[in-house]
């Protein structure tokens, strides 16, 4: 019985090695997130940009952006352009809630605008 067993197993193991290195598709890279529209650049009012920041955002990016339960955004522009910052701002996801519905358009526009100064 503990033959029937083990030669099951061993069968089991050859044809998952076999369909790992021939049946598998090759992997596709993944292609980053495009932003589905351009972001309008405009001007922004930083005072009422920080009001946002300090009601929706500091409990989680910190008082001054160095980061906290979320990450730092003190050099957030370099990494991520204003079309990418909307859309996280407004989508939400790594951890991140979505925004929209909560603030209004104009206010994720003037965050991401101001977000992207951050460099």
């Amino acid at each position: 019985m503990k033959w029937i067993m083990a030669a099951g197993v061993g069968l089991a193991g050859l044809l998952a090695a076999w369909l790992l290195l021939f049946q598998l598709p090759e992997k596709e890279a993944a292609a980053p997130e495009q932003p589905s529209a351009s972001v309008p650049e405009v001007e922004v009012d930083a005072a009422s940009m920080e009001t946002i920041y300090k009601s929706n955002c500091m409990g989680c990016h910190g008082s001054d952006y160095q980061g906290a339960m979320g990450p730092a955004l003190s050099q957030v522009g370099s990494a991520l352009d204003r079309e990418r910052l909307y859309a996280k701002i407004a989508k939400g996801g790594g951890g991140m809630p979505a925004f929209e519905g909560r603030l209004s358009e104009d206010e994720i526009v003037g965050l991401a605008n101001w977000l992207e100064d951050f460099k």
